[in-house]
């Protein structure tokens, strides 16, 4: 009897022991980190994992959310479109992730979006893309083109007096979908077709030579001429070093990149490329209180004085302060309850304004023109007075001009406004 009674305590110990490990690990609410920590798409997607990583070290140390600390679960999905929806599934199924900070091609979350539509989760979207969706699923907090693509086309036609456009992209949906908008846009400003040329490149192009020879060639006809590009990853770097080969100058024919930022340029010499453009939302160099402490916290974070800041970065930090506080206003991680408090919320971006959630699921955003400088960093040249709302559907598009996105009131991400119906998109 006294050996039965001690192999019940032995046991009550035992179970005791594990009991709070197993509440520990229910305490957690774990966020997923879906970024390419390797192949092409790392030059940039890395950082950005890096400032996930950095927010909930920060939001732990501040008692995590809802009492519970956060914890990471970060997946390399190696800049392999397919491998994106598998890593998706795993952090939603296996992991159980209640929210995913993640994706930069808009491939890559185009591959993911049914998954986080079918297993209802929650995805934070921090990069400029070529609009045309709304998921009740995903919260776009990167640029939409009338907060960007747009905007940049009216600089160089303005400001600059451009008359000849280089349309030159990375081949997938987002430069093929933008440069669709800005050619029906160019078109509608009395723009020659045989003044815009488009040309698409492999993902991690590296022989520039005889494109950028067209380009030169291109511009060599008597009217101003000016780039325009959507060249994502590390094909900058070759692409930029061949505009210095061909004696190309921001004075001969500007460059206004969509997808080139601080990141990028850190890994090449900047001084041949002074004077060529940037469009972003936030710029390093934007001199205020809150972009201060911003870099400050980046730089202990990573312990490298030399990293960088950029826009994808502030994107994935004011979608994390949203979510956060989200969670705190519904109570709960659950992505219904969550989905539902994100409109409308609010918090400080990091150029001396305010982000709001949009019922579309966008932002509002400022709009900067940056000229590059020899330091790689930019210089503010031209911005927008006001936040511009974003706009999930071109106004210049047949098909998506009617078409509106509304998760509060319609409950639907593409009401055509002429037929009263949801799901009427075209496109």
């Amino acid at each position: 009897m006294i050996k039965f009674k001690k192999l019940l305590l032995t046991a009550a110990f035992a179970t005791g022991a594990l009991f709070p490990q197993i509440a520990q690990a229910e305490e957690t609410i774990k966020v997923g980190v879906l970024h390419s920590l390797s192949g092409t798409m790392a030059i940039s997607e890395t950082t950005l994992k890096d400032t996930v990583l950095m927010m909930i070290e920060e939001q732990n140390k501040k008692g995590g959310v809802l009492g519970k600390k956060l914890e990471a679960v970060v997946v390399d999905p190696a800049s392999n479109w397919p491998l994106f929806a598998e890593k998706a599934r795993e952090l939603l199924e296996k992991e159980k992730v209640d929210v995913t900070f993640g994706c930069w091609t808009s491939v890559s979350r185009k591959s993911v979006l049914p998954v986080y539509e079918e297993l209802n989760g929650l995805l934070f979207y921090p990069v400029q893309y070529e609009g045309e969706e709304s998921s009740k699923n995903v919260f776009y907090t990167g640029a939409a083109p009338n907060q960007q693509a747009i905007p940049a086309v009216d600089y160089l036609m303005n400001d600059i007096g451009v008359k000849r456009w280089v349309l030159a992209g990375t081949d997938y949906v987002y430069p093929r979908t933008t440069n669709k908008i800005l050619k029906a846009y160019l078109l509608s400003k009395g723009v020659k077709k045989e003044d815009i040329l488009i040309n698409y490149t492999p993902f991690g192009h590296s022989d520039w030579q005889n494109i950028v020879a067209d380009i030169k060639k291109f511009g060599s006809a008597g009217k101003q001429t000016a780039v325009v590009s959507t060249i994502n990853g590390d094909a900058n770097v070759p692409f930029y070093k061949e505009l210095i080969n061909q004696g190309i100058s921001s004075e001969d024919i500007p460059v206004v990149a969509f997808s080139v930022g601080e990141e990028e340029l850190s890994g090449i010499d900047t001084k041949p490329l002074v004077g060529h453009l940037a469009a972003w939302n936030y710029f390093m160099s934007v001199e205020n209180k809150e972009n201060e402490a911003f870099i400050k916290s980046w730089k202990s974070f990573i312990k490298d004085k030399k990293r960088v800041t950029n826009d994808p970065m502030e994107a994935t930090v004011i979608g994390f302060k949203m979510w956060v506080k989200a969670v705190e206003k519904a109570g709960s991680t659950d992505v219904d309850k969550v989905e539902k408090a994100m409109i409308g919320i609010e918090v400080p971006n990091l150029t001396g304004g305010v982000a709001k959630m949009l019922p579309n699921h966008h932002l509002t955003k400022p709009v900067l023109i940056g000229e590059i400088q020899d330091n790689g960093q930019f210089d503010v040249v031209w911005s927008t007075e006001k936040t511009v709302p974003g706009d999930a559907w071109s106004n210049y598009l047949e098909g998506s001009k009617d078409v509106i996105s509304d998760w509060a009131k319609l409950k639907c991400g593409n009401y055509n406004t002429k037929t009263k119906s949801c799901g009427a998109q075209t496109n």
